[in-house]
């Protein structure tokens, strides 16, 4: 007899193991065995709910994508000055939930996966537009569209280099430090923009 409410617990279950799994690894060299084990379940299970380990990882990095845009999108409803925005994002993109190490694990097999996989790719591909698009949005209200997109793509680099970074670190990086660092290029950025 199933029970009834149970799948979504399960889902969650499996998705919150695969993260952790995949950090325990470091890369996604793992089985759907050691995932559904470390979610209490059976691998007949996890492939019940899934179909795949990719279709698990897919759900995995949907997740962590959404809580990123949450994130986002609620530091960004406090804020009106372009140059807070501008912060918030950065904020957002180093915040406890996503520079967790399991996390950062995750969106590393993430990176890789995406070269081989349309579905993962095309993921990546949204996550790079909505990034870029928020940072050009409000670049674009302190600087004409040339440096708006110019500094736009050097923030996104420096987000995703952090990122590589920790996860190749045997110890965790100072997280609002690495913040601060991305900040101060962003001063940089607008201030070089403004001399010209």
């Amino acid at each position: 007899m199933p029970k009834y409410g149970m799948e979504p617990i399960r889902r969650s279950a499996l998705i919150d193991a695969t993260i952790r799994e995949i950090g325990q690894v470091g890369s996604l060299e793992v089985t759907v065995g050691q995932i559904a084990r470390r979610a209490g379940m059976s691998s007949a299970l996890a492939h019940h709910y899934f179909g795949s380990k990719e279709q698990i990882f897919l759900a995995a990095m949907s997740r962590i994508l959404t809580e990123f845009s949450e994130d986002v999108r609620a530091r960004l409803k406090t804020r009106r000055d372009p140059l807070d925005r501008l912060e918030a994002i950065i904020e957002a993109s180093f915040g406890p939930r996503q520079f967790d190490r399991d996390v950062v694990a995750a969106w590393l097999a993430f990176y890789v996966q995406a070269q081989n996989s349309p579905h993962a790719s095309r993921l990546l591909r949204v996550y790079a537009r909505r990034l870029d698009s928020n940072l050009v949005y409000n670049l674009r209200q302190l600087v004409d569209e040339t440096p708006a997109r110019r500094i736009a793509q050097s923030l996104a680099s420096m987000i995703d280099g952090f990122y590589i970074r920790h996860a190749l670190q045997d110890h965790v990086p100072d997280r609002l430090g690495t913040m601060e660092l991305v900040r101060e290029y962003l001063e940089i950025g607008l201030e070089r923009e403004r001399k010209r």
